[in-house]
């Protein structure tokens, strides 16, 4: 009998080998995106401290619309650009969390791009 492959597995096993490459430092920290049905996420994050900079989310106060769609990864991406310009962070290293870089991944490093950080 066989068995169909859990996507969410397979899709935290390509984020662990990624990670074994892409750390974040204090200099560049790392962007992470995760993406549920409902939402997306993202977070600048120092690996050598352990420490989250900046974030945000579909489910932040001040987001407007639905959390799962292209509009709402835009606005997602221009958020978490504009928070961590704030905390002078301009670099960073794009992790896209074992997704494809296609759809709401790509929109939101998109966007973070145009709202001015560079990877």
């Amino acid at each position: 009998m066989l068995l169909k492959a859990d996507k969410n597995e397979t899709r935290q096993k390509r984020h662990l080998r990624v990670r074994n490459r892409v750390a974040g430092t204090a200099e560049r920290p790392r962007l992470n995106v995760f993406r549920s049905l409902k939402h997306i996420y993202a977070q600048v994050i120092d690996d050598d401290k352990g420490i989250t900079l900046a974030a945000a989310s579909s489910l932040d106060k001040d987001f407007e619309g639905t959390g799962g769609n292209i509009a709402a990864a835009k606005a997602v991406g221009a958020a978490i650009a504009k928070k961590a310009l704030e905390k002078g962070i301009s670099e960073v290293v794009f992790d896209r969390g074992g997704y494809i870089y296609h759809g709401r991944v790509a929109a939101l490093a998109q966007a973070a791009r145009e709202g001015g950080l560079k990877f």
